[in-house]
């Protein structure tokens, strides 16, 4: 996966790449995040930090990077885990940046590997800011749910931003999974975010060419909210009980 280009980055290619290849590079191990730089995990510095799921480009250190900044003096404990009976899936919406962003779904008998990223009391304050502020997601605990960290370790509450724009289907109907997310027992279609962008343009804007559409998503808020007003009757809402925080 090719990683995430700056967030000032004018070229029209990079608002492209940056679209499509959402959720971003990100290391299938356990890492520190501190100001920009990975360095070697350390389990005692979760302490008396909150375990939020990380499912798609928050698993991605310039993702990070972009969030917390690299002089601030953040510091993240980022695990990984694996969370039981839920899936990886695209939510019905475009982002300002041009991507279909992730959302957790329910799906029984899948194990969907994700990071955990163990945030300081500022740090979720700014996450939050990141996460809410387009009501796209709210920040929620998870009950009675298996979530398996990298050293064995077993939680029963799992907290999470949770998706309000529901899932989109594909063309015959059901959940479409990011394919940049393992996942064992998967049952829902796979794509990466290219593909998922091509179900929506194809769908909802064949006149547009693919980079057009791409371009005119990132341009104009009137158009991704109408885009997204169209996706919501066919959208599905996230399956599981969920007690909402913020």
């Amino acid at each position: 996966m090719t990683a995430i280009p700056p967030l000032s980055e004018p070229d029209p290619g990079a608002v492209l790449s940056r679209a499509r290849n959402y959720p971003y590079a990100f290391p299938r191990r356990n890492f520190l995040y501190r100001d920009g730089r990975e360095e070697a995990f350390d389990p005692s510095l979760k302490q008396g930090r909150t375990p939020v799921l990380a499912f798609g480009s928050n698993q991605s250190p310039e993702r990070l990077r972009q969030k917390f900044g690299d002089r601030d003096g953040h510091m993240i404990p980022v695990e990984r885990g694996r969370l039981q009976n839920f899936d990886v899936v695209y939510s019905a919406h475009i982002t300002s940046y041009g991507a279909v962003p992730a959302m957790l779904q329910v799906s029984e008998g899948a194990s969907v590997e994700l990071a955990v990223t163990w945030l300081d009391d500022r740090q979720l304050e700014i996450m939050h800011h990141s996460e809410i502020r387009a009501a796209n997601y709210f920040f929620a605990a998870l009950d009675d749910v298996k979530l398996r960290l990298s050293g064995e370790e077993v939680h029963t509450t799992a907290f999470a931003y949770v998706g309000t724009r529901g899932h989109l289907e594909h063309d015959e109907g059901g959940a479409i999974a990011l394919s940049a997310v393992p996942c064992e027992g998967r049952r829902f279609l796979s794509m990466s975010t290219a593909e998922a962008l091509e179900v929506v343009r194809r769908r909802h804007a064949a006149d547009h060419g693919p980079d057009d559409f791409i371009h005119a998503m990132v341009a104009n808020a009137e158009r991704r909210t109408a885009l997204q007003e169209i996706l919501a009757p066919t959208a599905v809402p996230f399956g599981y009980s969920a007690r909402r925080l913020s």
